[in-house]
């Protein structure tokens, strides 16, 4: 006679201490668990109402400045260092941890309209309304004291024009001004070394691609992006909107695409190579939008708007994935991810800078391998069901204060009437007389090469 026994080893359900959670062993065939999709249908539900509940993106308001933020800087070599510009010319430099100035540069005589750091973090270069670059020696350490160290100059070089943007090339020595024309220098040359000019429009912004560090993209107060590289004599390719770009910034992860932040409320992502169509149009904003910066990841960016709200949109995404206002915010002018892309530091008109949440409902501090895991399964699992109603309208979900929604809807209503009144156009026309230009190439005029 055969008589068939249960037997389990004890090492395979014993705790090794008294703090381990007890090991759980769970049988997943389908046909035993008949009510798994259910079951995590219900926790999905209840994973984006929980989400909602516990959003806290704003952190704190880092004041000091006396005027409007009119522009920031990342520090590659400290993570929790910023510095902010404004427009009475003062400059500071900030401890993201504690929320307080570190370091005071003053030098300049009117507002200040660029900032940037070298590579290697020693080296902070601004310029501004006052004809001025400036070169700062950056303080190593971030011990805070009740007496602000006030910086000197290391190098003051006075040009001819106003100046409006700058950034510092990868790896060098190198950094770009822009103003009446786009002026290269050299940390150690008080002239110019090369100089560009295509037009006579004013450079409004400048960004040197980090993945190929000769090329640099430029917007123009002519409504132009242009292309240059330094390596030729002369720029490489130009393209004309129909309005003007306040911004650019180059994907970190693609180094071919970079983002143009547009007076027409909407962002324009374009492939260097091919500029006579934008590979994803964003939109969402109801103003101009004024400031764009990446993730350091490259699948989000985070846009500053004339209408008072920060939004972080996907890399592909048509429309913002957050929105961050406050009641006392005013129009944003600079927007900067934190180096490690968990925080987002806004530069605002009401002197202020604030610290937001990359992420609103994360949470922060340590947290307990066992805490990370479960909030690894919920996000999953919401992203498995985020595509049935109540989970998608739950997710999408956000509270605008009442100008924005009010703004939002009157654009919808414009944007349907123009798309009717086009489809009449055409429907009353000869067959052939009129076309259609896809949205993607319906704001650019032409490309010059």
């Amino acid at each position: 006679m055969k008589v068939k026994v249960i037997s389990r080893s004890t090492e395979d359900f014993t705790r090794e201490r008294s703090q381990d959670l007890h090991k759980v062993f769970r049988n997943y065939d389908p046909n035993l668990r008949t009510q798994e999709k259910a079951i995590e249908y219900t926790r999905a539900l209840n994973a984006a109402k929980l989400e909602k509940i516990f959003a806290r993106p704003f952190i704190g308001a880092m004041d000091g400045h006396i005027d409007a933020v009119s522009c920031m800087a990342k520090n590659p070599n400290h993570l929790k260092g910023i510095f902010s510009g404004s427009m009475d010319g003062d400059i500071r430099l900030w401890d993201i941890a504690t929320r307080r100035t570190t370091c005071q540069f003053s030098g300049h005589e009117g507002p200040v309209r660029g900032l940037t750091v070298s590579t290697d973090g020693n080296v902070l270069v601004s310029c501004g309304n006052d004809c001025s670059v400036k070169l700062w020696k950056v303080p190593s350490s971030f011990e805070f004291s009740d007496t602000v160290e006030d910086a000197e100059p290391l190098a003051n070089y006075v040009w001819k024009y106003a100046f409006r943007a700058v950034d510092h090339q990868w790896a060098s020595n190198i950094f770009a001004t822009g103003g009446a024309q786009v002026d290269i220098w050299d940390h150690n040359r008080s002239n110019p070394v090369n100089s560009y000019e295509w037009g006579t429009a004013t450079i409004v912004s400048l960004r040197f691609n980090a993945g190929e560090p000769d090329v640099l993209a430029t917007s123009a107060s002519d409504r132009s992006i242009t292309i240059y590289d330094l390596r030729m004599s002369s720029p490489a390719r130009k393209v004309i909107m129909k309005t003007k770009t306040n911004a650019l910034s180059w994907n970190p992860m693609e180094p071919m695409n970079f983002t143009a932040a547009n007076e027409d409320c909407n962002c324009y992502t374009y492939d260097a190579r091919k500029l006579d169509e934008a590979k994803c149009v964003h939109q969402d904003h109801v103003s101009a939008v004024m400031d764009i910066d990446y993730s350091p990841t490259g699948r989000e960016f985070v846009t500053g708007s004339y209408d008072r709200t920060v939004r972080i949109f996907r890399y592909n995404g048509g429309h913002s994935r957050e929105i961050y206002h406050t009641k006392r915010m005013q129009r944003v002018f600079c927007v900067k991810y934190s180096c490690d892309g968990t925080y987002v530091i806004s530069g605002s008109d009401d002197t202020n800078l604030r610290l937001w949440k990359a992420n609103a409902s994360e949470q922060l501090g340590v947290l307990l391998p066992r805490e990370v895991k479960k909030q690894e399964y919920l996000d999953a699992v919401k992203n498995r069901y985020k595509h049935l109603p109540e989970v998608k309208r739950i997710v999408r979900h956000r509270h605008l204060p009442k100008p924005i929604y009010k703004a939002a809807a009157l654009r919808r209503t414009m944007v349907e009437a123009e798309r009717k009144k086009e489809e009449r156009r055409r429907a009353h026309s000869a067959p052939g007389s009129t076309s259609s230009q896809p949205f993607r190439k319906r704001r650019i005029i032409q490309e010059i090469e």
